[in-house]
């Protein structure tokens, strides 16, 4: 039996896919938990996904309100079977339930409908990929024009038949971790990836998708069930939030405690290559090059955000939470801080957070800061900050050239800055180079409007006389502009904020 004292030093697990002794026995007729769609055991199935403390015991998990069969017990009993110790185990007579059966969710596919399907650390919106209509009205729901989807693909064959696959992409794809690839596609219908050259694909990661994909055998789209601005849906009141986008719910009985995004990573030049760190590659622990002096926490940006937590020469960090631009994704993201705390009986003594004042993870770092007077409190600047992950990651000690080009960050001068020339190291930097600086017109707005910017460097180089450039253009009555509007630009917009 676990005993529960002392700081605690081990790593949360994370979830992994399916292994293949489990697959076996899934397809197989004459076992106990042929067609079971949780069937795992201790080298596959789901961990971080439903853990609420650490020590990693059933009683922790949201297993704990299953209670295991005779014949289940035994297996976890045994210290000579694959299921000792096994927190998810379960099987038809004592474990998770579907709201309805396999064979019902493909014949829907099948007819052209769209299924939120519950899998691991969240839904996924489903429907068939080889059916354009089905595909159409998903992205007319989701309000997604022209945003790519991920399909899901029953094995590498199916795989090979979209996408050009290397050795090192087939070797990732078919990882513990199963993540969604960026791959070069072939035979691609135009609507899944508009406009790209590369399409995300996955393999199968838990009994459920299998089962599905078997019968269906056609590539399925599979992607985050989320609302706009929010996190992926774990629950029923937030996967209601869709019910306007699809037909039916493929709901189960086993609470999703932690939610976890599928994993998203590309190949290049042979070497991995990990975009978004979810499910499979997170909570990761990462070893510095240098002990903490405090305990720390740290809350990063407001896109594409994660929070750690930082201890000795060790720090954890959390999988990928998205972009805090609404109320449900700055919860989420406090969720997220709250639960490595409690997992980790971990209170911080430094908060650490980006310099830009307007941010929702500034303005959480301020205040879980006004609320605890034995806190201390730092800004880092953006830029410095990428410099600094890749110089912990890399373990370089010494001072470094650093160039970061990403996007915008608050700068030291109180403009926006956007791409950096830094000499640095773990003390401090200076910034020895940028571009010069020109306006933003709108402001912020322009970094999601480009055309904003292209405009603005117009007017910078040209003055008014820009305004007379869409003549020139090939397609004039396409392009040509609102000429009040562009007025307004130049005399209203142009006092916006600068971008360097």
């Amino acid at each position: 039996e676990t005993e529960r004292k002392g700081e605690v030093e081990v790593n949360i697990p994370p979830d992994v896919s399916i292994c293949k002794a489990c697959e076996e026995e899934l397809f197989d007729p004459s076992n106990r938990r042929y067609g079971y769609p949780f069937i795992t055991c201790t080298h596959c199935g789901v961990r971080y996904s439903i853990i609420y403390d650490l020590p990693y015991d059933r009683v922790n998990t949201s297993m704990k309100f299953f209670e295991m069969c005779k014949a289940c017990e035994e297996e976890y009993q045994n210290p000579l079977d694959r299921r000792y110790h096994a927190q998810p185990i379960g099987c038809w007579d004592c474990g998770a339930e579907l709201s309805f059966s396999v064979d019902k969710a493909v014949k829907l596919l099948e007819d052209g409908n769209i299924l939120a399907i519950k899998g691991v650390g969240g839904y996924h919106l489903v429907c068939d990929a080889t059916n354009p209509k089905a595909i159409q009205t998903l992205r007319e729901r989701k309000k997604r024009p022209t945003k790519p989807f991920a399909l899901m693909v029953k094995d590498m064959k199916m795989a090979r038949e979209l996408a050009y696959i290397s050795p090192k992409e087939e070797e990732i794809l078919t990882s513990k971790e199963r993540p969604i690839g960026l791959l070069n596609s072939k035979n691609i219908d135009e609507n899944i990836a508009p406009n790209i050259s590369r399409i995300g694909l996955f393999l199968p990661y838990t009994p459920l998708h299998l089962l599905i994909l078997d019968k269906l055998n056609r590539p399925i789209v599979a992607t985050s069930a989320n609302v706009t601005d929010e996190p992926i849906a774990t629950n029923r009141q937030s996967i209601e939030k869709l019910s306007n986008v699809y037909d039916y719910l493929l709901d189960h009985n086993r609470e999703i405690v932690n939610g976890c995004d599928d994993s998203v990573v590309m190949v290049v030049k042979e070497q991995e290559i990990v975009l978004r760190r979810a499910r499979g590659y997170a909570p990761v622990s990462v070893e510095l090059p240098f002990p903490l002096e405090k305990k720390t926490l740290a809350v990063g940006a407001n896109q594409k955000s994660t929070v750690a937590i930082g201890f000795d020469n060790r720090v954890i960090l959390s999988p990928h939470i998205g972009d805090l631009n609404g109320i449900e994704s700055v919860e989420y993201f406090r969720e997220n801080i709250e639960n490595l705390k409690r997992i980790y009986r971990f209170e911080p003594e430094l908060i650490v957070h980006d310099k830009h004042p307007a941010y929702e993870s500034t303005k959480v770092a301020k205040e879980l800061f006004s609320l605890n007077s034995s806190l201390f409190i730092q800004s880092v600047q953006h830029h410095y900050a990428h410099i600094l992950a890749l110089m912990a990651e890399k373990k370089i000690t010494q001072k470094v050239l650093g160039v970061a080009f990403d996007g915008t960050g608050y700068g030291d001068d109180g403009n926006l800055w956007g791409g950096e020339f830094m000499v640095c190291d773990y003390e401090g930097y200076e910034r020895v180079a940028h571009f010069n600086y020109f306006k933003l017109l709108g402001g912020a707005k322009a970094i999601k409007e480009p055309k904003r910017v292209a405009l603005s460097l117009l007017f910078d180089v040209y003055g008014e006389e820009a305004l007379d450039f869409w003549a020139l253009a090939p397609n004039k009555a396409r392009l040509k502009p609102s000429i009040p509007t562009i007025q307004a630009f130049s005399q209203v917009e142009l006092k916006s904020q600068y971008i360097m």
